[in-house]
């Protein structure tokens, strides 16, 4: 869907992803960073664009692109499966370039997304997921500081069409404050990214 959120964290702007962005998203993706996606690696920028647009006319998902303090695109993330009614959504479909894994780039990303989630939009329950192969996806949602649930066998097709497990994690209103507070010390504790 389109929409006009935008969000700060630490240096960093989420801004609606739009099809401006396809170019620089796609000079940072290759078969092993977008290793665990269900779609295939975008090749051209008209397949990056093709996805893009998939977000797009997905029903109850925000994307953003994920910029640094000079515009640089770092990569993408999305809230998606928003129901406000049992105030719930799902962050994911998340990617940054290989130069911001490990730095402050996914617990700014990380904090500005909750922040939103819990603090203007009232969630009760935010969920993250991941394919279960994925252990720096995995890694990252234990240091955000979420609970693991466990693992839907078989519950992911890939693109190359195997069945694939997900690991699932979540953090929940009333654990909100402790992981705001160990995002806020992680991001004091590690260098900024250029």
């Amino acid at each position: 869907m389109h929409h006009q959120v935008t969000l700060r964290a630490a240096d960093l702007r989420l801004v609606p992803l739009t099809e401006d962005h396809a170019p620089a998203l796609l000079d940072l993706v290759d078969d092993q960073l977008w290793a665990g996606m269900t779609s295939p690696t975008p090749r051209t920028v008209e397949e990056m664009t093709a996805w893009v647009r998939t977000a797009h006319a997905t029903p109850q998902r925000y994307a953003f692109a994920v910029l640094g303090p000079d515009g640089t695109t770092r990569g993408s993330t999305s809230f998606y499966e928003v129901d406000e009614r049992v105030a719930r959504c799902e962050i994911g479909h998340t990617f940054y370039g290989r130069p911001w894994w490990g730095g402050t780039t996914n617990p700014a990303a990380k904090l500005a997304l909750l922040t939103h989630a819990f603090d203007v939009w009232g969630m009760h329950r935010v969920a993250l997921r991941a394919d279960a192969r994925n252990s720096r996806s995995i890694a990252a949602m234990r240091r955000l500081g979420a609970v693991a649930e466990g693992v839907l066998r078989g519950h992911r097709i890939a693109a190359d069409g195997t069945r694939g497990d997900t690991a699932y994690f979540s953090v929940l209103a009333a654990e909100w404050p402790g992981v705001r507070d160990g995002l806020l010390g992680r991001l004091r504790s590690v260098p900024a990214q250029d």
